[in-house]
């Protein structure tokens, strides 16, 4: 399939923003807390590409690949204490993200940061990289019972902005984001910014998708805000 970037979209009425892979580029930290953490429990080291392939769910799934289940508690615990040490080294702000944020903020459009980064981290991650001036609504694992892709946690979103899903659409790099989308009814407009491609985001439903948030930019029709 060929990517579809030369789509005029139409304007959303509210955005639901995949955080990881999507506005920033975490992995150097994410995968090195992941091998760090595998590694002094004594199991063997995974490639770094196998993490990143592995990433997009909550970290108990991602953990669960390469720890015994019996283990997963400990785990967690070793990388939440771990992560918060490293992990602004490396970060990276994807291109066209903040732009297309200020540019939806201005022209007055519901927007939520709707993530299975652990909350408290995401909101960290946000006030650091300025989304959090233009997004103050930032949901992540463990602030509620849900996690993505369930329909629950999207509903919860919406309701957090005040937004109802009929012309929401949701932004994201992965097939997660697809099925956090289909599973409300909403549209997904994928980015090729993660560790998928567009003809796989394509393939797993998304409405469009594009290499970058500079070209999804150029495709949505919002109005000039005041």
């Amino acid at each position: 399939m060929k990517p579809r970037t030369s789509t005029a979209l139409p304007c959303p009425s509210a955005i639901l923003w995949d955080m990881d892979g999507t506005l920033i580029d975490q992995t150097a930290a994410i995968i090195r807390c992941y091998g760090e953490v595998i590694t002094k429990m004594g199991y063997p080291t995974p490639a770094d590409d196998v993490i990143r392939r592995s990433l997009g769910g909550t970290m108990a799934e991602t953990m669960g690949l390469f720890v015994d289940a019996a283990r997963l508690d400990e785990a967690g615990k070793a990388f939440r204490a771990r992560f918060p040490e490293i992990m602004f080294d490396g970060l990276i702000v994807l291109p066209g993200g903040l732009e297309l944020i200020e540019r939806a903020y201005k022209a007055r459009i519901p927007q939520a940061l709707f993530t299975n980064k652990h909350g408290d981290t995401a909101r960290k991650v946000s006030r650091y990289a300025g989304f959090a001036k233009y997004i103050p609504v930032c949901v992540g694992s463990v602030d509620t019972e849900w996690q993505k892709p369930q329909r629950e946690l999207t509903e919860h979103v919406l309701q957090q902005i005040d937004a109802a899903g009929a012309g929401a659409v949701m932004i994201g790099d992965s097939p997660t984001d697809v099925a956090v989308a289909q599973n409300a009814g909403l549209k997904c407009y994928g980015v090729a910014t993660g560790a998928h491609a567009v003809s796989e985001l394509l393939a797993a439903g998304a409405a469009a998708a594009f290499e970058s948030l500079i070209e999804l930019n150029q495709s949505l029709q919002i109005p000039s805000g005041t």
